[in-house]
């Protein structure tokens, strides 16, 4: 019983991420600043990290655990740089 409740509640929650990115993803196009369109490039990197978490868990595999690693250790370098970027004008002074 508590297996088909924890797979329901995975596959609930990577339909919302998916919407989510959806929605993260429109915002990115149609951003009406750069900081609206940084932050919709954060919020699609978060979930695309949480949606492969999921995925981890739903196959157990370790493989998806350290690609998410690897999406937010890149993903927070991106987002500083881009914000520095639009602060200074440069990344590296």
């Amino acid at each position: 019983m508590s297996l088909s409740i924890l797979m329901w509640s995975l596959v609930i929650a990577q339909v919302l991420l998916g919407l989510a990115m959806c929605c993260a993803t429109f915002r990115l196009i149609t951003g009406p600043r750069a900081q609206d369109r940084i932050l919709g490039l954060d919020t699609l990197y978060v979930n695309a990290m949480l949606m492969l978490v999921s995925f981890g868990i739903r196959t157990g595999s370790t493989l998806y655990f350290e690609a998410a690693l690897i999406i937010g250790l890149l993903g927070f370098v991106a987002t500083v740089a881009l914000a520095k970027f639009l602060m200074r004008g440069e990344v590296i002074e």
